[in-house]
């Protein structure tokens, strides 16, 4: 099992006749991703690999089946790409595109209100469910199939923490790199209830910064709804205040959104907190027997 997508999931690529686009269709030959379909308006009835091109998301999802999108255009189009994909019925849908505007997603937001569909999201390197699919631009080659569930807001750190899971034996159910923009999609939370659902998922790694406190949240979460074991890491604790760190949402502010206040929460939750991401899998090990 897994959460979000599957050997399954078929993915339409909005922006598929871009450079990354393009780079996704080839890499999707020598990895276990159905990509069924593509979309650039204007150019429905074109092919890129072998893969067919429609000129909207409703028409390549009528014509393909496709039941996830990878969103890969650029900023000033991604929020209208999301809500096309939303119109069109997608269940899920990944959006990589890094420097939306708040006010765009902010619109996005509102408008995915009582929708089926769940974003991903934006400025996030997508999910992996390895050797099923991976809807996004995380590396294959570091990812295992086994029983430990990632969520991420840092790119970067998720293919570390992922990487040194599989260096140890611990294959990963899924890997969700939510992003770390101030207005995002699916949260801690949303991810973590997936996880708790998901039987072949035995344990979940969660990686946080500092900024907002969805890692807060996510500990209240895991202390009154969670029976699985999470352990997590905290990255930011020597950021200053007032001085925004990597993503637009790590950035500590009137007192608010600080690592150790993070780390306390966490721990006070029963979470197990490494100090830094190369000691995540000694303590995820003794949580599988």
């Amino acid at each position: 099992m897994s959460i979000l997508v599957d050997r399954n999931t078929r993915v339409v690529i909005q922006g598929i006749t871009g450079g990354q686009g393009r780079r996704v269709v080839e890499q999707a030959k020598s990895y276990a991703t159905q990509v069924v379909a593509g979309v650039s308006p204007g150019k429905g009835g074109e092919q890129v690999e072998g893969v067919p091109v429609f000129d909207t998301v409703a028409r390549a999802v009528a014509g393909s089946g496709a039941n996830a999108s990878l969103v890969m255009v650029p900023a000033p189009f991604a929020a209208d790409a999301i809500l096309e994909a939303v119109d069109a019925g997608v269940p899920v849908i990944a959006c990589i595109t890094e420097g939306i505007p708040v006010k765009d997603m902010l619109a996005v937001k509102r408008a995915m209100a009582g929708t089926s569909s769940r974003l991903v999201g934006p400025n996030c390197p997508g999910v992996l469910t390895p050797e099923q699919c991976r809807l996004g631009i995380m590396p294959t080659y570091i990812a295992a199939p086994g029983p430990v569930g990632v969520i991420s807001r840092s790119g970067t750190l998720t293919y570390e923490t992922v990487h040194a899971l599989t260096r140890h034996g611990l294959g990963q159910s899924t890997c969700v790199g939510i992003g770390g923009d101030p207005i995002a999609g699916l949260s801690f939370v949303e991810a973590l209830a997936m996880f708790e659902q998901d039987p072949e998922t035995k344990a979940v790694v969660l990686i946080g910064e500092i900024g907002g406190a969805a890692e807060e949240d996510a500990a209240e979460f895991v202390q009154t709804r969670m029976k699985k074991p999470v352990v997590a890491f905290i990255a930011g604790r020597s950021a200053p205040a007032g001085k925004r760190m990597g993503h637009a949402g790590a950035i500590i502010s009137g007192g608010r959104g600080g690592a150790e206040g993070k780390i306390a929460a966490l721990l006070a939750a029963g979470i197990k907190v490494a100090a830094a991401p190369e000691e995540i899998p000694a303590l995820v090990k003794p949580l599988l027997h």
